[in-house]
């Protein structure tokens, strides 16, 4: 059975997790910011990207990995391209400020796209929060990200590359934005220990102890394995050249070499907006979206009992019933809550009803 989760209203949870934020040294500012990012993934049921990643978050800023009063610095030699610098940001506060460069840069300079890359930030939650706010601008959102190597590569012993994310989001004219959010793994490491904190077993194929040896028990695994094999190993190497290698900070390199610096913990990212009037009507575009989710729900079904579901229709719709109803947040979760407010002096917030299991 399942450890028993306690249920929070999504506006309280979301006040919650700033103030916690707040007291552990960030501006006002930036502790919202990181708040909404984490709380947006719990809203759409992302929850091994949502609450029970605030006490890392939490952990980061105590530590000095990720810089509380960061000086984030944007430079450009090109109208639609820009690079900005994070100075070990968390990853909402930087991606959340490349999201919305891109968005600018897509409409003030009429070139019909902009491009940001970021450089040096600290985690940067689920990536589909930044596409979907580039979409909400109606724009098309794409983003991409590298890391610490922490999946292993085919014909590798061990570890070789990141578990890297690919986010794209596509605005609508009525239905729910079309959002693919994925990890170029099999699993992510947050969704290990949601199966280790349940006491099960994990999907075959998915995951390896640290020699590379696949395994289905979470207390063993200690990496990701790619999806598809060689596939999500390739495309895990292909967006760290997008990303880290663009903007003149590898990590890969760096983390399999004598630098001393190789094994401190950073991400960067690109982050693309692209304006669909730039390629024509972008009305006429949304409703073609539109037109081609309903054809792709029309189509006959290979099961009757199973739904045909675009990216992201499920997602929205579990935000829809939790904004309602409140987010669950697990037991474990929630004890690691109540302990960093006690520490930080922060007003834990009831929850409604009683756990369920």
């Amino acid at each position: 059975m399942p450890p028993a989760t306690v249920v929070v209203p999504a506006a309280e949870l979301t006040t919650f997790f700033t103030a916690l934020f707040t007291r552990a040294g960030t501006s006002a500012e930036h502790a919202a910011t990181v708040a909404e990012v984490l709380a947006w993934a719990s809203l759409r049921g992302v929850d091994s990207h949502g609450a029970s990643r605030v006490p890392r978050y939490l952990e980061l800023l105590d530590s000095g990995e990720a810089n509380k009063n960061p000086d984030l610095r944007l430079s450009s030699t090109a109208a639609a391209v820009a690079v900005l610098d994070a100075d070990r940001a968390p990853g909402p506060v930087a991606l959340t400020a490349a999201a919305d460069e891109a968005i600018t840069r897509a409409r003030a300079r009429a070139t019909g796209i902009g491009a940001v890359g970021v450089r040096r930030t600290v985690h940067t939650g689920a990536i589909g929060y930044y596409t979907a706010r580039i979409a909400e601008a109606g724009l098309i959102g794409i983003g991409f990200v590298a890391g610490m190597p922490n999946m292993s590569y085919t014909g590798v012993k061990g570890a070789a590359v990141a578990t890297s994310p690919l986010a794209i989001a596509v605005p609508a004219a009525t239905h729910s934005t079309p959002l693919l959010d994925m990890a170029t793994a099999g699993i992510a490491l947050g969704r290990i220990a949601q199966f280790r904190n349940a006491g099960k077993p994990l999907p075959a194929g998915t995951a390896a102890t640290a020699d590379g040896t696949p395994t289905t028990d979470p207390n063993l695994a200690t990496m990701p394995l790619p999806l598809g094999g060689a596939k999500g190993a390739g495309m895990s190497l292909l967006f760290e050249l997008l990303t880290s290698v663009l903007v003149g900070a590898p990590i890969l390199s760096s983390f399999h070499s004598d630098d001393p610096e190789g094994r401190v913990h950073r991400q960067n990212a690109l982050i693309i907006a692209l304006d669909p009037a730039a390629f024509g009507d972008r009305d006429r575009f949304t409703t073609a979206v539109d037109t081609t989710l309903d054809t792709l729900k029309s189509l006959p079904r290979a099961d009757a009992s199973t739904d045909i579901r675009y990216p992201g229709e499920s997602s929205s719709a579990t935000a829809q019933q939790r904004a309602t109803s409140g987010i669950p947040v697990a037991a474990k979760v929630w004890a690691e809550l109540e302990t960093a407010a006690e520490k930080l002096g922060v007003a834990v917030p009831a929850p409604v009803g009683k756990p369920f299991t």
